[in-house]
C-alpha cells in the first residue's frame, strides 16, 4: 500500500510578476505557486537543481509529494503542471495543488508481474508483452498504493491480463471504463514462424477447385 511520500523543499517567494520570476532564475530557482485546498495561494521558488534531478527521475506530474516551505505547515501537492522554455526545454514556472488527505486524485500507479516462473506459457518459451507498465487510478490522497500486482501463475500462450484480473487497493478504480488489457503472453518469433509457414505448406497442397 502507501509508501513514503518524498519530500519536496521549496523557499516562500517574497515578490510576485515577471521581475520576481526573473530574478529567481538568476538566482538558479524555479519561481512555483501552490493553490487549492482551502488555502490562498502560495508563491514559492524551487532549486534548479533538485527540481531538475526530480523530473528526470520520471512520473513527477503523477507522484505526490509532501512540500515543506519554512514558516508554513507541510502540506501534500500534487504538480499540475510544468511550464518549459520554448527552446532550451528546461523548467521556467511549476504549479501544485494543494491536497487534503480525503481528496481523490488521478494518478499513474507502478505494475509489479510476479510468478513468472509459474506461468506455463512462459516455460514453453512464450514471451511476456506488457501493454500497460503504469494504469491510472483514482486513488485517495492518504492511501496511494506503490504499485499493483500481476500473478502471472498458469497463465498460457495467448491469455492475457486485464484491469478486471487485478485485486485494487481498497478504494481505488481505474480512470479508463472499459475493461482494457495489461499484458499477454505471446508465442515465441520461432513458433509463429513455424505456425506460418505450416500455414503456407496447407494452402501449396490444397487441390483446385473442379469446375
Amino acid at each position: 500500500m502507501a509508501g513514503e511520500i518524498p519530500d519536496l523543499k521549496a523557499l516562500e517567494r517574497t515578490g510576485t510578476g515577471k521581475g520576481a520570476a526573473r530574478q529567481a532564475r538568476r538566482d538558479n530557482l524555479v519561481p512555483g505557486v501552490v493553490y487549492g485546498g482551502g488555502g490562498e495561494p502560495l508563491a514559492i521558488n524551487l532549486p534548479y537543481n533538485a527540481l531538475i534531478k526530480r523530473l528526470k527521475a520520471g512520473r513527477f506530474l503523477s507522484t505526490l509529494f509532501n512540500l515543506q516551505v519554512e514558516g508554513h505547515d507541510d502540506v501534500r501537492v500534487i504538480c499540475r503542471a510544468v511550464q518549459r522554455d520554448v527552446v532550451k526545454d528546461l523548467p521556467t514556472h511549476v504549479d501544485f495543488m494543494r491536497l487534503r488527505r480525503t481528496s481523490k486524485v488521478n494518478l499513474f500507479i507502478h505494475v509489479d508481474f510476479i510468478n513468472e516462473e509459474e506461468a506455463p506459457g512462459i516455460k514453453r518459451g512464450g514471451v511476456l508483452t506488457v501493454v500497460r507498465p503504469e494504469v491510472e487510478l483514482m486513488v485517495t490522497a492518504s492511501d496511494i498504493p506503490d504499485h499493483i500486482t500481476v500473478d502471472l501463475s498458469g497463465l498460457n500462450i495467448g491469455d492475457t491480463v486485464t484491469i478486471s484480473d487485478v485485486t485494487l487497493p481498497e478504494g481505488a478504480k481505474p480512470t479508463i471504463d472499459r475493461d482494457f488489457v495489461i499484458a499477454n503472453i505471446s508465442a515465441p518469433s520461432s513458433l509463429r514462424a513455424s505456425d506460418a509457414a505450416g500455414e503456407d505448406e496447407v494452402e501449396e497442397d490444397e487441390e483446385p477447385a473442379e469446375d
